[in-house]
This record gives C-alpha cells, structure tokens and sequence, in this order.
C-alpha cells in the first residue's frame, strides 16, 4: 500500500513536471510567433502579411500558429495584450522601486518615462505598430487596444494623482488628460528620436524629456510653494 501511494505521488509530481514543461515550451512558441508577426506586420502592414509568412519567421510549422492561436486576428490582438502588458509591468516596476527608495512622485513619474524609453528602444517595431494602430478605428481588436491602452495610462494616472495629493504638482492640473499626455508624449518623443536622431543616447533623450517634466509638471506646485 506504501508503496502504491510512493507512485502515485511520483506520478503526481512527473505529470506536474510535464505539464510545467509543456507550458513553458507553449510560452516561448508564443513569444517566437508575437516577435515574427510584429516585425513581419511592422514591414509590410497586417493584411499583407499571412499566416505562412509568420510561421516561416518564426521556424515552426503552419499548424502551430493555429494550434496557439484561432486566426491571425486572435494572434494580432494578443500580440497586443502581450506588448502593451509588458509596457505597464515596466512602468509600474519603475514606480515601485522609486518608492522603495523613498523618492518623491514626481521622480517616480521621471522614472517611468526613462523606463518607457528603454522599453521602446527594446521592442522599437511593437511601438511602430502600437502607435499607428492607435489611429485606426475599424479594427476588430479595437475595443482590446483601447483597454490595454488605458491600463498603461492607469499607472501613470494614479502615480500623478498621489503626486498631486502630496502637494509635489499643482492641484488645478487635469490629472487623467496629464496621465495621457505624459504617455503619449515618450512614445512620440522615443519614434522620433528612433527615426530621426538615432545618434541621440537614450540618457540625452531622457534629460531632454526630464526637463520637460519637471518645469512643466513638478515646476508648477515647487512655484506656487516658493511665492
């Protein structure tokens, strides 16, 4: 009887094992497919490119891009799931270190516009692609843009809000249209310092950005303070 309940907690645990494999094995294939259709899509546009051309890229067969995923559709809009969620993770990971150290908000909100610099130094075609999808507005997977675009905001929002709870930035600023502008502005900023100053080092970037920040944000709440 021992014995039986030795293999069968044996078993238990291989089939874990196993299936801990076979998901991590999962995982990389998708990640192997979302970096080919971005790159491939950031090329040549979504409708030029096909499912072939895909499973090429990524050196796995056709079968595999539908086993993972039901059309090229599904596959581009969890690629976008996928993008923008790593974008949030380092933005709200840049906030959460700053105030392990005991900075202010406004070095937080600093912080996570050098950490969406260097994600979009990273992952430059997802940018490309996020950005001009963010202007059309007859795509199936708008709704999911829309959504994932508002979680990235969302941590930008709620860093700026505490910042204006603590006096650090004026109270008369319109904190979700400041959260947005603040977004929009690194991407905008890092797509034409990608396409346009590529000598530029992202530390010159981020100064450049920084300064904006501060004089223009932090600068206004330090101001009513000093008179």
């Amino acid at each position: 009887m021992r014995a039986a309940v030795t293999r069968w907690k044996h078993g238990r645990h291989g089939a874990g094992r196993i299936g801990a494999m076979t998901s991590a094995r999962r995982r990389a294939t998708r990640r192997k497919l979302f970096e080919a259709a971005v790159t491939l899509i950031a090329e040549q546009g979504f409708s030029a490119t096909t499912v072939d051309e895909i499973a090429e890229r990524a050196g796995v067969a056709k079968g595999t891009v539908y086993y993972n995923f039901a059309s090229k559709n599904v596959l581009f809009e969890e690629l976008l799931r996928h993008g923008v969620g790593l974008l949030t993770a380092s933005l709200r990971r840049a906030a959460d270190e700053t105030a392990a150290r005991g900075d202010s908000r406004v070095d937080a909100l600093d912080a996570m516009i050098r950490s969406g610099l260097a994600f979009i130094v990273r992952y430059p075609s997802f940018t490309q692609l996020y950005v001009a999808e963010l202007w059309r507005t007859n795509r199936t997977w708008q709704d999911t843009l829309m959504a994932v675009r508002q979680e990235a905001v969302a941590v930008v929002e709620k860093v700026l809000g505490e910042a204006v709870e603590r006096g650090e930035v004026s109270g008369e600023i319109d904190v979700p249209l400041t959260a947005s502008a603040l977004f929009g502005m690194v991407l905008v900023a890092a797509l034409d310092w990608q396409a346009f100053q590529p000598e530029r080092s992202l530390d010159d970037v981020h100064e450049t950005l920084s300064r904006l920040l501060q004089g223009r944000v932090g600068g206004s709440a330090a101001h009513r303070c000093a008179r």
